[in-house]
């Protein structure tokens, strides 16, 4: 057995998200948003590299001093799959891992708007889920493909660097790659992936223009597209988009993402009042004409407004969330102000004005 594995094993124990290894302190652990210290000896340079060296292959090791990073996935029977992310920094190799549920939530489990539910039946297009690291995007999808997986008979392509859920098959039937294992990278994968006969597709991660392009192109051939940005709202990600094309071919980019963009979560987390768990807060953007529209002729301001008057349709602000949140005694004020776009808004109970 792994020196490492004792340390998995608490992890699971006390429910930790993420295990940070790192020269100068006890192996940390990350519970509810916090790093809390293990029981356990401070690392050295040294014994970091012998306990993180253990689990890696002679090739992986032979990439991480050369690269000075690797991301993998490791398994442990009896206790889970974790993402691994191995580094070199100042005072040495370092690493995190973040634990990946055996058993995936149902969006009922949790707490999905109705919306989401709707968006797991599209058929075809873009839909983004996004948010900082560690906000629950992997999970929130892992729900998402569950439920297509659930009722409808379809092929799903993952595309995952690690590769992170593994789902069995049920109605759909699942091929899925991890970059580096099964595929060279996200843009080659998705090169081939219409030649496979998907229905849908998710990208673990929409990291440059390659894939970007590549995605949007999938999503005009009729593909349903799952894909993920590190970013905090509806309107910094179509931005985002947008601008990871050159100057001289923004406008084409603005027509691809207006004809295809069904759906952008934009997702964050938060304690919970009781201080024994997390629940997610999301701001919900629709397709439809208005917003092709406002893509198209690159108003992208609108888009703030667009929602608040999309209600009906199921878009909802970040904002707004929050605020149901802190009434449902889900969350404090005080948490909600600190992820909230208008932090006014939570300062004073008597000017809501929600």
């Amino acid at each position: 057995m792994a020196q490492i594995d004792t340390f998995f094993r608490k992890m699971k124990e006390h429910g930790a998200s993420d295990l940070h290894m790192v020269v100068g302190f006890p192996p940390l652990l990350r519970l509810r948003g916090d790093l809390i210290p293990m029981d356990a000896p401070t690392l050295t340079a040294e014994s970091n590299k012998e306990i993180l060296y253990e689990i890696l292959e002679p090739k992986q090791q032979e990439d991480l001093q050369k690269i000075k990073d690797l991301d993998k996935a490791y398994e442990l029977d009896g206790v889970g799959r974790f993402r691994c992310n191995f580094l070199y920094q100042h005072r040495g190799i370092g690493a995190v891992f973040r634990i990946i549920p055996t058993t995936i939530l149902t969006l009922d489990q949790l707490g999905m708007p109705t919306i989401i539910r709707k968006i797991a039946n599209y058929e075809r297009g873009l839909v983004l889920v996004t948010g900082p690291t560690g906000s629950g995007k992997s999970t929130t999808m892992a729900a998402i493909i569950d439920m297509i997986n659930d009722t409808h008979p379809k092929h799903i392509i993952t595309i995952e660097d690690p590769l992170e859920f593994v789902h069995r098959n049920k109605k759909c039937v699942f091929s899925q790659r991890e970059i580096g294992t099964h595929a060279e990278s996200f843009a080659t994968a998705l090169m081939v992936a219409n030649r496979e006969d998907p229905d849908v597709i998710l990208v673990g991660e929409m990291r440059d223009l390659e894939t970007i392009s590549l995605a949007l192109t999938c999503a005009e051939l009729g593909i349903l597209v799952f894909g993920t940005l590190h970013t905090n709202s509806a309107a910094k990600t179509i931005d985002r988009i947008i601008n990871a094309f050159p100057a001289d071919q923004q406008a084409q980019s603005r027509t691809m993402l207006s004809e295809s963009l069904k759906a952008v979560i934009a997702q964050q987390l938060l304690k919970t009042r009781d201080g024994k768990g997390r629940c997610a807060a999301l701001e919900v953007l629709i397709g439809s004409s208005a917003l092709a529209s406002i893509i198209r002729e690159g108003k992208i301001t609108q888009i703030d407004s667009l929602i608040q008057t999309g209600a009906a349709m199921g878009m909802q602000s970040m904002d707004k969330h929050l605020q149901e949140l802190v009434d449902s005694g889900k969350i404090t004020r005080d948490a909600a102000r600190e992820k909230a776009m208008d932090k006014k808004l939570f300062s004073d109970p008597g000017k809501l004005g929600l």
